[in-house]
């Protein structure tokens, strides 16, 4: 709470939200009531996607998951996340940002108690697919009702950089959470935590926010969510066949083939439509296309450490849940301080030389990460490459959103937000599937040759960090198109 406070300060109104009770006035609620109640939510969404890292080994035991099966509990949650947040963003925009929130909360912890009750791999699936559509609604809000109720500048600079850290923190903390859970507890608690934090946060939202909205009322474009959701998913599903079935298999092209034709649709649609669900003039902004872009590349690895680094410390190295759990305690720190040194720098600094130096850090991270080897340490193999990667990710992430929201209008808060995790998660989710890919086929043909399985699973982990370092270099030298922030249209 004092770091919390120490951060922000004292708030000085945004400017007038358009209230869904015009007639009664309220009285602002305090900036740190506003700043925990968004992190808090925000820092639950990040946490699903990598929880249940630590957890899968014992989730395939209990449930009689396959191969193919376990690497759904992890995406199921990212693509629904990443299809669903465009609608989410706009959302918030019509129906006030209020509202949406304590909606997309109240669904998420509905389906973590019907994920950690779950019997059978379909149940805990479809759990986590409807996980993700609750997030989908709650993520973009928690940006959207910092960017209103913050004045641009130093102020709400400071309140992103919170929001970011808390947020990565999440995904980092993700590890050491389901660690400990796992080995205290069972698996299934790693879902069955939320619903209480959820509880209490709602109370804690309906409370101490303010509703507001965008100034123009539209319809929500539910086809064209599920046009881009769609075309998401049959893509992964056709990149996750090629491992068994080649490139050039019908039961991959299929997919494939299907997926893009489907994202092609989506733009004719929303290039059609009166009120579409991603208005492509956001295209135009160079902030928003620069930004989506780098962040899209950069979640392709950055998503993927936290599940390679936990198959390989439990699978290679043999440690204990708990043990890989507080392994990935230095990750989180160090992405912290990323996430907080970064405000620090841009004040100082062109915030495109710090995403540029952040991005360069994190490469050297993952080329460090890629030389793994059966008998790594823990110092040279899993904490050092680990700290650089986390460090470069914090510093990279913050300039990158704080550009993206400057020079877009209010009413377009939400949907920009969207439009930034989107990319993140999409990356992130597709990411994981041609990591994954690669990573089996390495492994496979290494075993297959007669080496031993803890070397053929170094050989294919180490193969995934090093396509990750390639990811996160192109993102870094797509920084160079990021224009420098402008104050933002009212």
């Amino acid at each position: 709470m004092d770091a919390v406070s120490e951060t922000i300060g004292q708030r000085t109104p945004a400017g007038p939200a358009k209230s869904t009770d015009p007639g009664r006035k309220r009285a602002a609620p305090p900036a740190w009531a506003v700043l925990l109640a968004v992190c808090a939510g925000q820092f639950l969404v990040v946490l699903d996607v990598s929880v249940v890292n630590v957890a899968l080994p014992s989730m395939r035991g209990a449930l009689g998951f396959g191969e193919t099966g376990q690497q759904w509990v992890v995406n199921g949650y990212a693509l629904a996340f990443a299809g669903f947040l465009l609608l989410g963003g706009r959302a918030a925009d019509l129906f006030g940002r209020k509202r949406t929130f304590l909606t997309g909360l109240a669904l998420f912890t509905a389906a973590s108690l019907a994920g950690g009750l779950a019997q059978n791999p379909t149940m805990l699936i479809t759990a986590r697919v409807v996980q993700g559509l609750g997030s989908a609604v709650l993520a973009p809000t928690t940006l959207s009702i910092l960017t209103t109720s913050f004045p641009e500048g130093p102020e709400r600079t400071r309140a992103i950089g919170t929001w970011t850290a808390v947020g990565a923190g999440g995904g980092a903390a993700g590890g050491l959470v389901g660690g400990l859970l796992t080995d205290l507890l069972s698996w299934r608690w790693v879902l069955l935590v939320n619903v209480p934090i959820g509880a209490l946060v709602l109370v804690g939202a309906a409370l101490w926010l303010t509703e507001s909205r965008g100034a123009t009322v539209r319809r929500l474009d539910v086809p064209g969510a599920v046009l881009v959701t769609g075309g998401v998913a049959a893509i992964a599903y056709g990149i996750a066949q090629t491992e068994s079935h080649g490139w050039t298999s019908a039961v991959s092209l299929g997919p494939l083939i299907g997926g893009f034709a489907i994202l092609a649709l989506f733009t004719a649609v929303e290039a059609r439509a009166a009120q579409p669900l991603i208005p492509l003039r956001l295209f135009t902004i160079r902030s928003v296309a620069s930004a989506n872009t780098v962040l899209f590349t950069a979640g392709a690895a950055t998503f993927a450490t936290w599940y390679f680094l936990s198959l390989y410390m439990q699978q290679v190295l043999h440690y204990s849940p708990i043990r890989t759990g507080l392994s990935f305690l230095p990750h989180t720190v160090a992405i912290i301080i990323g996430s907080k040194l970064a405000p620090r720098l841009m004040g100082r600094i062109d915030a495109r030389l710090v995403a540029a130096a952040g991005g360069l850090v994190a490469v050297a991270g993952a080329l460090w990460q890629s030389r793994i080897t059966a008998d790594g340490t823990f110092l040279g193999i899993i904490l050092g490459p680990g700290i650089l990667t986390m460090l470069g990710a914090g510093m990279l992430l913050t300039p990158v959103s704080a550009v993206a929201m400057s020079g877009v209008g209010r009413g377009d808060q939400g949907l920009v937000s969207g439009l930034l995790n989107t990319s993140r998660q999409l990356g992130g989710a597709l990411g994981l599937t041609v990591l994954a890919t690669a990573a089996a086929s390495r492994i496979s043909t290494r075993t297959s040759g007669g080496a031993g399985s803890a070397q053929a699973l170094s050989a294919g982990y180490g193969l995934a960090f090093l396509i990750g370092a390639a990811f996160i270099a192109a993102g870094t030298c797509l920084v160079v198109l990021l224009p420098k922030p402008v104050p933002r249209a009212q």
